[in-house]
């Protein structure tokens, strides 16, 4: 695959490697949006990316930013910066990294799936849904126009064991935040103080149009358990989505209303897919590139 020579996507800040991913004064190649790249990290904790060819030859300098335990940069010039999450910044939070897990499918299936509340009691069962209580309750979704992002808003679901800190079942109060078309986050109330939210991410690498490497990072609120223990239950979250996610087709994802028709449980998803249709994305997307 070349290069996308979409605009909007390659407007868009990406992840593309997470700190700590590259021993000091070493490199390692990648891809983003069909381009090669190669991130170097000099002997302290500063990095640079640069654009590579088929024959591994090195080419124009790309911007850096590392934010959330991430390496993010753009083959463009960034219409919205990468987004404020002030938890991250909470010095009493457990920041985790996670890594990441790479996923056959479109970055957009990986935005939905994360908005989904609705396979949480058949996919995740006896941990973020129970097989008994599988109805997702109304909630609102908003244009935040000055930020031109997605929410979801006034969520609430069931949940067995919500977190690794959890102590019994629970409703969860949820809000979704999709932040560009690559990322996308929650707040999750599960702790003992009613006011603070777990801020957990996703983060995605666009290796190409349907193969993407998934960034997990969270601020948490727990004062129990390891960073360790606290990567492993989100992992093990993480993988069994990739099981449906990898199974799911077309892998590109389709814009028109009436192609997958939604209930009112995918009110998030309505307003994510009516959202990059206005900004008139075209990587990744089934209509355009069947076209």
């Amino acid at each position: 695959m070349t290069a996308t020579k979409d605009p909007v996507a390659r407007n868009e800040w990406v992840a593309c490697g997470w700190l700590g991913q590259i021993d000091p004064g070493a490199s390692y190649d990648t891809m983003i949006l069909g381009q090669p790249i190669r991130v170097f990290r000099d002997s302290g904790n500063n990095y640079r990316v640069i654009e590579i060819d088929a024959s591994a030859a090195e080419g124009r300098e790309l911007p850096v930013q590392t934010r959330y335990t991430c390496i993010f940069t753009t083959l463009g010039e960034p219409t919205r910066p990468v987004p404020e999450i002030s938890e991250f910044d909470e010095p009493d939070r457990v920041v985790v990294g996670c890594g990441s897990i790479g996923v056959s499918t479109s970055p957009y299936r990986l935005v939905e799936n994360f908005l989904d509340m609705a396979h949480f009691s058949f996919i995740h069962v006896d941990t973020l849904g129970a097989t008994d209580k599988t109805e997702v309750l109304a909630y609102r979704t908003e244009h935040r126009k000055d930020v031109d992002e997605i929410w979801a808003v006034d969520c609430t679901f069931y949940q067995p064991a919500a977190s690794k800190a959890a102590n019994g079942g629970q409703m969860t109060r949820y809000q979704y935040r999709v932040m560009s078309p690559f990322s996308v986050m929650l707040y999750k109330n599960i702790s003992e103080d009613s006011d603070r939210n777990d801020a957990i991410c996703v983060f995605i690498q666009p290796v190409t149009e349907t193969r993407c490497l998934a960034y997990a990072p969270m601020a948490i609120v727990d004062d129990k358990n390891t960073a360790a223990d606290i990567a492993d239950f989100q992992q093990s979250i993480f993988l069994e989505d990739r099981m449906i996610l990898e199974n799911q087709r077309p892998a590109l994802l389709p814009l028109d209303p009436t192609y997958e028709l939604p209930t009112r449980a995918d009110a998030s998803s309505i307003a994510f897919r009516r959202w990059l249709k206005a900004m008139d994305i075209s990587f990744g997307i089934y209509e355009k590139q069947a076209a």
